[in-house]
């Protein structure tokens, strides 16, 4: 998967979180965007999700520069899977429901067409004993492994991942993990920003450091991590890495 940023600006009032930047890059499977909080990593995900415009320049993935008008933006959403820091489910349905809904309501699908879909991509995670279960009634892996169901329910062309790890305890951060690697099997470009160095090193076929406004440093996981070529990289591994 190529994506390509050309002069791309955003700001939130007086705070430029992203400047002008320029990047190109290529990669088979998952893109892992690290960096210190704040720096602009998932400000990134969300215009490449197309849930925010740029203030200037533009995202091109594939080749193909992503539209400024909200009806065609929302026709792209249509095309990609996102899952959050919280599993956004709505509470008040099941986990079954929760994948179906998108499915009738958005991609007007039959509800029949809808059930045989949300019962494989539940299946796939082993949630199938979960599917009656509400949101409050699941663990935080589960809920998490739900919301990367639904997202790849929708057939979506490739998932954007925002910290899906960041709430959840040891154990649970494993547990999605392992589901993301398990990704790999369907050929699903991932896009992931991630604090999970270890996962992104083992996972992760591009890094890219994003900071101070920009993308600092981008390379093959192994050498990212072997061997940084930017005092601002080393330094945050050296902290991230000390313990």
């Amino acid at each position: 998967m190529k994506v390509e940023l050309r002069n791309l600006s955003k700001a939130f009032g007086a705070n430029r979180v992203l400047d002008q930047v320029t990047f190109e890059g290529e990669f088979g499977h998952v893109w892992a965007l690290i960096g210190p909080s704040g720096g602009g990593k998932s400000t990134l995900l969300r215009l490449l999700a197309g849930l925010d415009r740029p203030d200037s320049g533009e995202v091109l993935v594939e080749g193909v520069a992503l539209a400024r008008s909200e009806e065609a933006l929302r026709a792209y959403r249509r095309t990609v899977g996102t899952v959050f820091q919280s599993s956004n489910l709505f509470p008040h349905l099941s986990a079954w429901e929760n994948v179906v809904l998108p499915l009738v309501q958005v991609h007007g699908l039959s509800k029949a067409e809808a059930g045989e879909r949300a019962d494989e991509v539940l299946g796939r995670f082993q949630l199938t004993g979960h599917a009656d279960k509400q949101p409050g009634q699941l663990s935080g892996g589960q809920r998490q492994r739900v919301a990367i169901a639904r997202a790849l329910a929708i057939e979506a062309k490739y998932l954007l991942l925002d910290e899906p790890t960041s709430a959840l305890d040891p154990e649970m951060t494993a547990e999605v993990l392992d589901v993301i690697a398990e990704l790999r099997v369907l050929a699903k470009p991932i896009i992931l920003v991630t604090h999970e160095m270890g996962f992104a090193r083992q996972s992760a076929d591009l890094v890219a450091f994003v900071a101070e406004g920009g993308i600092l440093e981008s390379a093959p996981a192994d050498r990212f991590f072997s061997d940084p070529s930017t005092d601002e990289v080393r330094r945050f591994l050296e902290k991230i890495l000390k313990y």
